[in-house]
């Protein structure tokens, strides 16, 4: 009908749908309310958390995991406050996420309204794109770019401000200019002639190394990159999220000798990685001096920080790589196996999987991280999507459960940011729902992890999400103490003096957590215990927590390098 009236909620909701945004993640208040129902009455998928930052860690997962933007959905002033933390998240992990946010009536703008607070502006440092609507007509505009802006170029987070005064006023739907859908982000290609410099570089290297980041996993480009190293041989190495996109078990993966592999490499192919503190900067001693970097990415500022390439490849992962398939092709040349490199890399890969096993194989109670882990590993199914936080649990896990599919692993990231496990495995188990797909979401975190979301277990039993959480617990913070050493700094004073600042309440009983709510939770002291737990939580489709118990004192093999490179300045 010509003289329909919409409100401002219906407005959104329908420019929301039109974007082809499926999910909402968010806590409804004054002035949202009316907004989320109006998604729910569009068809969209709106799924109530209990913190905000949650619902925006779950709102950019779903980002990472389905190339569309999950939208999170927040209160004026402190809730918009509490969901920066995800914004800045997503923006350093380079996930689209949009955030909308309700805010305090124009017309008491500079009055002290209630939760007022200058959003668009607070913002601005989060985000690719910050704005508030000029009039009703205005949103589905807004809404538009926002996504547009979420998912072009370096993907990131972007805000749209809805004033409360909004929400419920009505405009003709005559007067709203139809907007459609945006444009699939645009393919672009490097330079030939760069493209073509950097395959006679791979031709003359004699230790070759290619590292898969978590952008080419975002660019699905598995197809290319294990036709690359399966045609070629290269060893490879994933950073923790490009894991997945050649299969861990590869036998050209070289994560087990990942020190080796850096620091001798004479030519790095690096592929949606950036040289951040992840990968050491790319600078010696971890590196070599005289390596040569290709490096490829969508973001033309990222080419040439902290390292200057040797070639520089402007483009999309998926398709540059392509690229340099359809050179490589030209020739029958292949990169030799046999050679001291592999035979380098193969024997610290046997060393550091031996000592591993050693360590697994320790019978000893409370159990140790290595003997968690391998476990684990033996009944995990291959497709499973894991998520993963914490200290020595996320990075003693990432080097032993192995991933066989892309965008199938997620943790801290980039920001190093706890608190976002249960929030990525809220959104994956959603997604796998939505998809139909047989994957299970199993999210491993420490125990000081689990404290920062834990009442999104809650979440999880609402909405019947078959996730099983495995919690690795060490009462503390890198470690902690056991009973009785806690018992005797009780007698000794006041345990905020006493306890150090690392420990966490010992033996504490997260499993009831999820009992509480109606899940199953699990107490797991032994390999027996853990191993029928985790056979029954996978066997079913009830939430489930499984709380192990390890020695407090339990820590990583030793390293080569510490895992943070620090300044010599």
């Amino acid at each position: 009908m010509d003289d329909e009236e919409l409100s401002g909620a219906q407005l959104l909701a329908e420019a929301l749908r039109t974007q082809n945004v499926k999910y909402i993640f968010g806590i409804v208040g004054v002035p949202v309310i009316e907004i989320a129902m109006a998604a729910q009455a569009a068809g969209i998928k709106y799924i109530g958390m209990r913190n905000e930052q949650a619902a925006c860690y779950a709102a950019s997962a779903v980002g990472f995991l389905t190339g569309r933007p999950g939208v999170c959905l927040v209160v004026s002033g402190p809730g918009l406050i509490h969901a920066l933390g995800g914004m800045a998240n997503a923006n350093m992990n380079c996930w689209p996420v949009v955030v909308v946010g309700g805010s305090s009536d124009q017309n008491q703008e500079t009055m002290g309204a209630f939760q007022e607070f200058p959003q668009v502006e607070a913002c601005r440092m989060y985000s690719k794109f910050s704005a508030r609507p000029s009039s009703l007509e205005a949103i589905p505009i807004v809404v538009e770019k926002a996504v547009r802006a979420s998912i072009y170029g370096r993907p990131g987070a972007c805000y749209i401000d809805i004033p409360g005064n909004m929400v419920n006023a009505k405009v003709n739907k005559i007067k709203v200019r139809k907007i459609s859908c945006c444009l699939p982000p645009p393919v672009s290609l490097a330079e030939s002639d760069a493209v073509c410099n950097a395959v006679s570089i791979l031709k003359q290297s004699r230790r070759p190394l290619l590292i898969i980041g978590k952008g080419a996993a975002y660019s699905r480009a598995e197809a290319n990159i294990r036709e690359l190293v399966n045609l070629y041989g290269f060893p490879f190495l994933p950073t923790p999220m490009g894991k997945g996109v050649v299969p861990d078990d590869h036998p050209n993966c070289v994560s087990a000798a990942r020190s080796r592999a850096l620091q001798n490499a004479d030519v790095v192919l690096l592929l949606g990685a950036r040289l951040n503190w992840i990968l050491h900067f790319g600078l010696p001693p971890r590196f070599s001096p005289d390596v040569k970097i290709i490096q490829v990415d969508i973001y033309a500022e990222e080419l040439g920080n902290n390292v200057k390439p040797t070639v520089a490849l402007l483009g999309d992962i998926n398709a540059v790589v392509d690229q340099l398939l359809g050179y490589l092709k030209h020739d029958t040349w292949t990169y030799p196996l046999n050679t001291q490199w592999w035979k380098m890399l193969k024997e610290r890969i046997k060393s550091n999987e031996n000592t591993s096993k050693v360590l697994a194989l320790e019978k000893s109670v409370p159990m140790n991280y290595y003997t968690v882990f391998y476990c684990v590993r033996e009944l995990l199914p291959k497709n499973c999507i894991i998520v993963s936080e914490g200290a020595n649990t996320m990075d003693i896990g990432r080097t032993i459960l192995n991933n066989s599919l892309p965008r199938h692993r997620l943790d801290a990231g980039t920001f190093g940011t706890m608190g976002v496990g249960l929030g990525f495995a809220i959104a994956s188990a959603v997604v796998v729902k939505e998809q139909n797909t047989p994957e299970r979401v199993v999210c491993i975190q420490g125990d000081s992890a689990f404290g920062f979301s834990g009442m999104e277990v809650e979440t999880i039993c609402r909405y019947k999400l078959p996730i099983i959480i495995i919690i690795v617990n060490n009462n503390g913070i890198y470690s902690g103490l056991d009973e009785e050493c806690w018992k005797e700094m009780e007698k000794i004073g006041e345990l905020e003096t006493t306890a150090p600042p690392v420990s966490l309440l010992p033996n504490a009983r997260y499993d009831q957590v999820m009992s509480a709510f109606g899940g199953k939770g699990y107490f797991v002291r032994t390999p027996d215990e853990l191993h029928r737990a985790l056979e029954e939580s996978l066997n079913c489709e009830t939430p489930s927590l499984i709380n192990i118990m390890i020695n407090p004192s339990s820590d990583r093999k030793p390293q080569d390098f510490h895992w943070l490179t620090r300044s010599n300045l």
